[in-house]
């Protein structure tokens, strides 16, 4: 597990979450830890190495 950083799509904060390299594709909703608001993350690992990042406001 490793701690990644980016800004929330909503409040535009630097925020952080742990990744798993051990699961090479992943998809799945974290709230903000600022503003609460869901976010909707995808990853992808290819030899441990992260290779994508999106996080994604969820239009409500």
């Amino acid at each position: 597990m490793f701690e990644y950083f980016f800004q929330c799509p909503y409040c535009w904060e630097e925020i952080s979450v742990l990744l798993d390299p051990s699961v090479s594709q992943q998809a799945y909703i974290e709230d903000c830890e600022n503003c609460c608001n869901p976010i909707e993350i995808t990853v992808s690992f290819e030899g441990g190495e992260l290779i994508f990042f999106e996080a994604v406001n969820i239009e409500q």
